[in-house]
């Protein structure tokens, strides 16, 4: 009877772990929509191309070489074949649901860089910074975080009190700190700011596709938080994954809602990407820590992200840092108010660890992105010609437009 029970309980946590990754993977087709929303008609080929790519090279190059810098032991097994056992670090699930699990997490940091670097750069240039993203920078600092190693073995951070449940600032916010180098490297595009340094808007070409993105993102986001609980076949685990997936719902529409009073305080108009943006922010705030605030706490800690995440993107245009998807906004600074907030409600965790992963996270991934950049720009180039990008990156880049049928915009 025991067997049978563990058998049964060893398939269920698998088969959730592996939809859970699914759904994970179909955020790939959420930001895949919501960055073709928000950039010109003209640019979008390219933006659909880099994300399809960016998703092709996550999975080959962190089967090859990151599961197993991130998970030294795990990654070795994955390699050789293994199907397991049902024996995983004391969890009741097959290893390679693991790493279909956490690839999907890789694509994801990564597609956050692609909307930030949007309508200016090389394809093949994003792609070669890809590689060396999903292979090495991420798996990195992950090995630090839920690998549980130590720092170039100065310190390890689970013993200073980090936490961070699903991602904020593993995931999140590295990818926006990737995304805050390779902008500082590019510049802003052509006309996005006038002889003053004011900002210019350059409205996308497609808002109900971006809206498209942001629903499919949010869906997504129950399986990127609810599978974070790695089990649902027990009464424990089950009620843990409901309390993540009403807590999740309830910060995307608490961070929704307040994106877009705050935009309309400030703009007089309710503005539909910073509402959209909102929402994003609304989620990245609760991934890192879903299981222990209230519903009500869960809303009002998505509201924090979504009023953030609009006086964020007004500093960064005030900086001219041109992000044109606002992806280092809802990524990196509601990555990090996720982290610094998972004390007030999680009694483990310490402000001061967090302060510290979090810092730790940041530095490393822009240092070393920052070098890859350089890397890029000195070698083969990472931005297109001013006439390229004039006439927009899906023919210089792809050879095809996406709305052949009207004039570029």
């Amino acid at each position: 009877m025991e067997t049978q029970i563990f058998e049964l309980s060893y398939a269920l946590d698998t088969f959730y772990f592996l939809v859970s990754g699914a759904f994970v993977m179909w955020m790939a087709a959420g930001f895949s929509m919501l960055e073709a929303g928000l950039v010109r008609s003209k640019n979008t080929t390219e933006i659909l191309t880099k994300n399809v790519a960016l998703f092709a090279v996550s999975c080959t190059l962190y089967l090859l070489i990151g599961y197993a810098i991130m998970y030294p032991e795990l990654g070795q097994s994955l390699l050789s074949g293994i199907t397991g056992d049902g024996v995983n670090d004391d969890k009741t699930y097959a290893p390679s649901a693991d790493f279909f699990f956490q690839v999907v997490f890789v694509a994801t940091a990564m597609s956050i860089v692609s909307g930030a670097v949007a309508e200016r750069m090389k394809l093949m240039a994003f792609l070669a910074f890809a590689v060396v993203m999903t292979g090495f920078i991420y798996p990195m600092e992950g090995y630090w975080t839920w690998g549980e190693g130590s720092v170039f073995g100065l310190y390890a951070l689970a013993d200073l009190g980090f936490s961070d449940f699903a991602g904020s600032g593993i995931v999140h916010m590295a990818g926006a700190a990737a995304a805050l180098s390779g902008v500082l490297f590019l510049g802003p595009r052509a006309g996005k700011y006038d002889a003053n340094g004011r900002p210019r808007a350059i409205p996308g070409a497609n808002l109900p596709l971006a809206t498209l993105g942001m629903f499919i993102l949010w869906m997504g986001w129950f399986g990127f938080n609810g599978g974070s609980v790695l089990a649902t076949a027990s009464v424990e685990s089950a009620n843990k994954v409901a309390v993540v997936f009403v807590n999740t719902n309830a910060a995307a529409a608490g961070g929704l809602i307040a994106a877009l009073l705050t935009a309309r305080l400030l703009f007089g108009k309710a503005d539909l990407t910073m509402t959209l943006n909102g929402a994003l922010a609304g989620l990245v705030t609760i991934t890192a820590e879903a299981t222990t605030p209230t519903p009500a706490l869960a809303t009002l800690f998505g509201a924090m992200g979504g009023v953030l995440v609009v006086f964020s993107v007004v500093l960064l245009d005030k900086l001219r840092l041109d992000d044109p998807v606002g992806a280092i906004s809802v990524h990196g600074a509601a990555g990090l108010l996720g982290l610094l907030l998972v004390p007030l409600t999680n009694g483990e965790v310490k402000l001061s660890g967090q302060i510290i992963g979090a810092l730790t996270i940041f530095g490393w991934v822009f240092v070393s992105s920052s070098v890859v950049w350089f890397l890029l720009k000195k070698t083969i180039g990472i931005r297109v010609t001013a006439e390229q990008e004039y006439e927009g990156v899906d023919l210089s880049e792809c050879g095809m437009e996406a709305y052949p049928e009207f004039t570029n915009s």
